[in-house]
């Protein structure tokens, strides 16, 4: 008898009520093969399941840990017809120790049945289609805003994938994979960085993956979890998934794909050039924490407000990924010297050659460059300090949240870098 969360329960009826049965029939097919622990049915939590529904936030506001108490259920609450609260589907009963669930619609409960029995086939992957796209996200004539699902045995997720105006099927073109930050969204995060406007102007593909507040509360990558800072596993495993997905769907140049995050984005592109360097020609890194900072929800706390693990991860003779760093010396959420803790993991413990930049945006932060070149001249890292700054996206538009547009061109100088760093040994799809 396997006893399953109501959240759960919830949201596979929010994705049927919307017409999302793929995503409804992965959600299922993830509860019935016991994926998902009962924690919000009296169990215990774990200290991964705690991360996940009381992450660091992009504005570092958090409740602190073990302040949340548990809402009793409410008395008048629905019960099913024999009185329970439980209700039963093939070999699996639904039930909750906190409180009855609600009926279930007829549609759920149809769709329950046929995962229940294997009529429902785990889908990988889908063409991107058209969807509504927010008035504050500029598409130009010719270009494409696209809506897909990617999943796999790690769970799935949504994503968004521009298409510039200049794409051409058997024309290699670079693409960069936006990872956004806590309580963001895709389109809040593709109109905030303009990445989108960049992209159709040097005729890139873009892909922003959505977290979900059923992995995260605060819709924040699990950065800070063990279990999602591995190859071919949870979160890492989805967004590799969904780069590859672009790649065989769209005519990508192997050589040039790239990742680029926020905050808990900008921590989860690091785990990405850490865990998938074949892959990935480059990262870039805004406001965020070097791989392996943190391991639990304590060290991501302690590694935000001090600084973390300063030390390369990656196994020796691993390809070195080039980073570009974008933070603020003003950042009082993530702290600055988690940037250079990220140049120091690119740099592999090797001793590069520096060389430094000032300049000043008009009316706005003056900023440092630095440049760590390899023995051939090659940048491996590229470090931007903006002084007076906080924990924002620089240069960016205010349609968009966590944006300051009196930083560098943070979304500009990152493409000039990403298009600057081809990988010499291709990716494959």
């Amino acid at each position: 008898m396997k006893h399953i969360m109501p959240d759960a329960i919830r949201a596979a009826t929010h994705l049927t009520r919307a017409g999302r049965l793929t995503e409804a029939s992965t959600a299922l097919q993830r509860l019935l093969s016991g994926q998902v622990t009962p924690g919000s049915a009296g169990a215990p939590d774990s200290t991964d399941a705690q991360a996940r529904r009381g992450p660091p936030t992009i504005e570092g506001v958090v409740d602190a840990a073990g302040s949340r108490q548990d809402r009793p259920a409410p008395q008048d609450a629905p019960r099913f017809a024999d009185g329970s609260g439980r209700t039963t589907f093939g070999t699996t009963t639904f039930g909750n120790e906190i409180g009855a669930l609600p009926e279930m619609p007829a549609a759920l409960r149809g769709l329950l049945d046929k995962v229940s029995h294997g009529a429902v086939p785990l889908q990988r992957s889908g063409r991107a289609h058209r969807s509504p796209v927010p008035a504050s996200v500029a598409v130009p004539p010719g270009a494409e805003f696209l809506t897909a699902t990617f999943g796999n045995h790690a769970g799935s997720r949504s994503y968004k994938l521009y298409v510039p105006s200049g794409y051409r099927a058997g024309q290699p073109i670079p693409l960069v994979v936006m990872l956004h930050g806590c309580t963001q969204s895709p389109d809040d995060f593709a109109a905030g960085t303009r990445m989108n406007e960049a992209a159709e102007a040097h005729t890139c593909l873009v892909a922003y993956p959505a977290q979900t507040s059923a992995a995260n509360m605060q819709k924040c990558w699990n950065w800070f979890s063990a279990a999602d800072q591995q190859r071919d596993a949870g979160e890492p495993s989805l967004i590799a998934g969904i780069t590859r997905a672009v790649m065989r769907d769209y005519t990508v140049d192997p050589r040039r794909v790239h990742v680029a995050g926020l905050s808990a984005g900008g921590a989860a592109a690091s785990v990405m050039g850490e865990t998938y360097p074949d892959l990935y020609a480059t990262i870039g890194v805004h406001s965020g924490l070097a791989c392996g900072a943190a391991r639990d929800m304590p060290s991501a706390f302690a590694a935000m407000q001090r600084g973390g693990d300063h030390s390369p991860r990656a196994a020796t003779g691993q390809r070195v990924v080039p980073a570009i760093v974008f933070h603020g010396d003003r950042d009082t959420t993530v702290n600055p010297s988690n940037g250079e803790a990220v140049v120091a993991q690119a740099a592999r413990a090797e001793r590069l050659r520096t060389h430094t930049e000032m300049g000043q945006v008009p009316g706005g932060y003056a900023w440092r460059r630095t440049l760590h070149t390899d023995v051939d001249g090659q940048t491996v890292a590229e470090h931007w300090v903006v002084s007076g700054a906080g924990h924002a996206w620089f240069g960016g538009s205010p349609a968009g949240s966590y944006t300051d547009p009196r930083g560098p061109d943070a979304t500009g100088e990152m493409l000039r870098f990403f298009l600057e760093h081809p990988q010499s040994t291709p990716a494959r799809a």
